[in-house]
């Protein structure tokens, strides 16, 4: 079953009602309220709530499996395993950390 294809309305998907540029789904800052607001509605405003309703928590990684499904990096230049994990572009600007630390 493939996932819907979304597509921005211009306007803020958070509900605030506020106009966005081409091509975004949210005013800057508010997907993060949106996320928060959904977590408050559904799991009584505690991510560990959230991670445990889907299968997550000390036992079960979140972050290992953003890196298992692709759609999250682990940094391979840190010297503490795990290495730091996220998105792509996150990865990356840490990954100049290790650089700019070894000088």
């Amino acid at each position: 079953m493939s996932k819907p294809r979304l597509i921005p309305t211009g306007t803020c998907w958070c509900g605030c009602e506020k106009e966005v540029g081409l091509g975004k789904f949210f005013a800057p800052g508010h997907d993060k309220a949106a996320e928060a607001a959904l977590i408050a509605v559904n799991w009584n405003r505690s991510v560990p709530e959230f991670l445990h309703a889907h299968g997550y928590g000390p036992q079960h990684s979140v972050s290992r499996a953003a890196v298992d499904a692709g759609v999250w990096e682990e940094c391979d230049e840190c010297t503490s395993k795990p290495g730091y994990r996220g998105a792509p572009a996150s990865v990356a600007k840490h990954r100049t950390q290790h650089r700019t630390t070894e000088k």
